[in-house]
């Protein structure tokens, strides 16, 4: 499956009252920090992670980020190359550490 199909599909699940930028934004950062608080755990309590769990709570990050994307009218896959993109610039220039957006 290409990302941008997962994305169409992923769109078709979501109901009409979530299908606005602030529904998506306030999910990603819920899940996101799901999948934080699962590896707090880990850290606390000093157990294995649970791949299936992440793997799962990681797929709802990814549904709520192909929902904006989908919402602003990007796709997937432009976000993924344009990631990329910016990674690799900052490689080249040897600033892949340190903080700030336009590094």
């Amino acid at each position: 499956m290409s990302i941008n199909s997962y994305q169409k599909e992923a769109f078709t699940t979501a109901k009409p009252e979530s299908q606005n930028i602030n529904y998506m934004a306030l999910g990603l950062a819920g899940e996101a920090g799901e999948v934080a608080n699962k590896v707090k755990k880990v850290m606390r309590d000093g157990t294995e992670l649970n791949v299936p769990d992440i793997m799962s709570e990681l797929g709802d990050v990814l549904w709520y980020v192909a929902g904006m994307a989908t919402i602003l009218g990007i796709s997937l896959a432009d976000i993924a190359e344009g990631n990329l993109a910016k990674l690799h610039d900052r490689k080249r220039r040897g600033t892949l550490g340190g903080s700030g957006d336009n590094r």
